[in-house]
């Protein structure tokens, strides 16, 4: 294989990887924001049925 044809190659290579992390991190960051925003509704639905009971 040419040095030129291999070198292009791993260009393209490393850029297919870098796009891939960057969906797995877009996908990361979502299940966490997701689990934040359910965690965070769960504490208020407590708090509120708290309140209910001590009145």
């Amino acid at each position: 294989m040419a040095p030129e044809l291999h070198y292009q190659l791993i260009i393209s290579r490393v850029a297919e990887l870098h796009a891939e992390a960057g969906e797995h991190r877009r996908a990361r960051e979502a299940a966490s924001g997701r689990k934040a925003r359910s965690e965070g509704s769960q504490h208020r639905l407590r708090a509120a049925f708290g309140k209910l009971r001590t009145s």
